[in-house]
Order: structure tokens, then sequence, then C-alpha cells
């Protein structure tokens, strides 16, 4: 049975929440397993995408992880010797700057392990949404439906497999260009502006690999509507700040190890449900009733 929420029942702090997007977008992976334990059965289209994650994870930790953390140890060992060189040439009232080689050092190494953490969990989110797309399309379908009681009739055939497959094709391109493009424009920032523009760039990154992250997880019930690229980032920006939120969440969750595993479905889950609460309303706004006017 459809799950319709009742208007009336709504708590005035759930809809104070709801109304406030900065936090609400936030709370819809919560909200994602609060759904799971009421309706154990989504959990069939969990399990199997979880195992593949597992291995992709694995082939991932064991072929990035491992060299990565090296190739970091070594730029910070060699950043280190090159200030303790430099402060050798120096009067020795300035041996406290030793103290700041250090700091530097660490916050280099927790820079850098936090972006290659980052960068793994969204190559754990390409293949493992590519992956496990049987079981991702049938768990956004079985959500969406129970919140909207509807679904988008679905084309079959030969010719709209084909078009699927060329569309999905074309939605990992046009997002590597989108991350390429503005990639580009961050790293001339980073080099005309110096330590502002490193700043800037940063920041930048991190909102690309957001918004990436919010493509992905928002794309079930999106692509079931045959929405072009431009479409999808347009509506994902007209639910800022929710959708700030909801990306920077999720973002996080697929960065950590072992927990990322399961965070692939479970912000599936987070991105239909947001999708059912703030982008199918104003795809199908409901007709106003004239005889309901506010006392």
């Amino acid at each position: 049975m459809a799950e319709k929420p009742n208007p009336q029942s709504i708590s005035p702090l759930k809809e104070a929440i709801g109304g406030f997007g900065l936090v609400a977008g936030a709370t819809y992976p919560l909200r994602a397993v609060a759904l799971w334990i009421r309706s154990p059965d989504l959990l069939t289209y969990v399990w199997v995408p979880v195992l593949v994650n597992a291995v992709t994870g694995i082939a991932l930790y064991v072929g990035l992880l491992l060299p990565g953390l090296a190739k970091i140890e070594g730029v910070v060992v060699g950043l280190r010797q090159w200030m303790q060189n430099l402060l050798a040439n120096l009067p020795a009232w300035l041996s406290y700057l030793s103290i700041t080689a250090v700091l530097l050092g660490w916050l280099l190494r927790v820079v850098l392990v936090g972006g290659l953490l980052v960068a793994i969990g969204l190559l754990l989110v390409q293949f493992g949404t590519i992956l496990g797309a049987p079981w991702y399309g049938q768990l956004s379908e079985k959500i969406e439906e129970m919140r909207t009681g509807q679904l988008p009739t679905p084309q079959t055939g030969v010719g709209a497999m084909l078009v699927d497959i060329w569309r999905a094709l074309m939605f990992e391109v046009k997002k590597l260009a989108f991350a390429l493009g503005i990639g580009l424009i961050l790293l001339l920032v980073n080099f005309l502006l110096p330590l502002i523009g490193t700043a800037i760039a940063s920041i930048g990154g991190v909102a690309v690999a957001a918004t990436l992250v919010c493509l992905d997880f928002l794309d079930g019930p999106l692509e079931r509507r045959r929405l072009k690229f431009r479409t999808k980032l347009g509506m994902i920006f007209r639910c800022f700040p929710a959708s700030g939120t909801f990306a920077l969440v999720c973002l996080t969750l697929i960065s950590v190890p072992v927990l990322n595993l399961l965070a692939v479905p479970l912000c599936v889950t987070a991105g239909t449900l947001f999708f059912c609460d703030r982008i199918w309303p104003t795809m199908n706004p409901q007709p106003t009733n004239p005889n309901n006017h506010p006392e």
C-alpha cells in the first residue's frame, strides 16, 4: 500500500525542521534508516549491492589506498626535510619555526589523506551504482511508489534498452565534463591567487564532489523521467540549501572506509526520499481547493 503522508498528522516540530532546508537536507540518510526499519522488505534490494560494494571496496583500497598513503608519507617527509634544511640556515632565535614545520606536516597529511578517501569514495559510488544498478533501480522504484503512489510508465523493447544504455553513458561523460570544466577554473584560481585561491579551490573541489554525489543519488527518479543533464542540475540547485547539506552528508558517508559499503544503498534510499519530498511536488503541483481558506 502506498505510504501517503497526512498533512494533519505532521507535528509542528517536524514541519519546522522540514521547512528549514539547511537542516532537513542533512537528515535524509537518517530518514532512510527509519524507512528501512519500518519497511524491512526493502532490504531485499540492499544485500546484494552491499556484497558488490565489499568486493569493489577491497579492490580499491588495496589498489589505491595503501600505495596512496605511502606516497603521502613520502611527500610529508620530503616537505619536513626541506623545511628543516631551510631552518638550519636561519638564526637560532627563529628555532620556534620548527614547531610550525611539524604542524604544517600534519595539516598536509590530514588534507591529502582526506582527499584520497574522498576520491576512493567517489570511485566506489561510480562502480557500485553501475554494478548494483538493477537492485538500486528496483529499490528506488519501490520507495517512490510507496511515497507518491505512482511511477512513470516505463518504455520497453530493445530500442528503449539501447536508449537507456546511451543515456547512462552520456550521463557519465557529462558528469566528467562538468567536473573537469569546474576543476580547471579552480586550478587557475589557485595559481592566480596565492593562499586565498588555494582556499577557494579547496572549497570549490568539495562543492564539485558533493554535486556529483547528489547527481548520482538523485538520478534514479530523475532518470525515470528522461530529464536532460542540465535539467537535473537545475533541480538540484533549486533545492539548495537542502540539496547542499544532503550532498555533503552523503559525501562524508561514502568517504568513511567500511561504512561506505552500506552508505551507497543508504544514500540511494535517501536520494529517492529527497526527490519525493522536495522535487516531485514541484513537478506535480497539487491543485488548491478554493473552499479551503486559512482561518
